[in-house]
């Protein structure tokens, strides 16, 4: 990495995640006001999905979604299957990423940054190669490469290659590139959440390279 890119990585990018995700908190609060409200009555408590995700370093964090999908059980009180407990509600609030917005904390708290590879389960994290492991360099993102680039339609392996190129080539214009290209698809629905599947299917390991994101 060349002087001009170690200087935004290090004092630049910090202080704008923080101004940009405090703005945001505060422009979309009447948003989270509703939207959380709106969970509460048609999916139930509590409004916010709580998990814990690798951040920088593999250190983990716990990172907050509202909650898409009811707490619905069977007679032996085991939760229902996915494609029945989310709901039209619930894919509505996927396919916009308003469930992704209390994301905006975890950037203020220092967890995430607004640009980054995006956090995935703990337990994949015995299941990377050391060319893979490389993404957890930096901290994870809002959005990121992998998520203008063709989210739904990418192996995991083109995945992980744009996350290390990410880690490679911090840079202020390619930042701001990869949030507009994020507010283009937000609002045409395209590429950041999926639509058609209820849950992505799991990474398995660098033995099946056919999974899709």
């Amino acid at each position: 990495m060349n002087r001009k890119k170690a200087f935004y990585a290090t004092y630049i990018k910090r202080p704008q995640d923080i101004l940009l995700s405090t703005i945001a908190l505060l422009l979309l609060s009447p948003i989270l006001i509703i939207v959380a409200f709106l969970v509460r009555i048609k999916l139930g408590g509590p409004v916010l999905f709580v998990q814990e995700r690798p951040g920088l370093n593999e250190k983990i964090f716990k990172m907050y979604k509202f909650r898409t999908m009811t707490d619905e059980r069977d007679a032996n009180g085991e939760l229902l299957s996915d494609s029945i407990r989310l709901t039209s509600f619930g894919k509505f609030l996927r396919s916009t990423s308003l469930d992704e917005l209390p994301e905006l904390w975890n950037i203020v708290r220092g967890d995430m940054a607004i640009v980054g590879p995006r956090p995935l389960l703990v337990q994949y994290l015995t299941l990377y190669d050391e060319q893979q492991r490389r993404r957890h360099d930096v901290k994870p993102g809002l959005t990121g490469l992998a998520q203008v680039n063709g989210r739904n339609a990418l192996s995991w392996e083109s995945k992980f290659n744009l996350d290390v190129k990410y880690v490679d080539q911090i840079e202020f214009a390619r930042d701001w590139n990869i949030i507009f290209l994020t507010i283009k698809k937000v609002f045409i629905r395209e590429g950041i959440n999926s639509n058609n599947s209820v849950t992505i299917e799991p990474y398995s390991g660098n033995s099946n390279e056919s999974v899709r994101l």
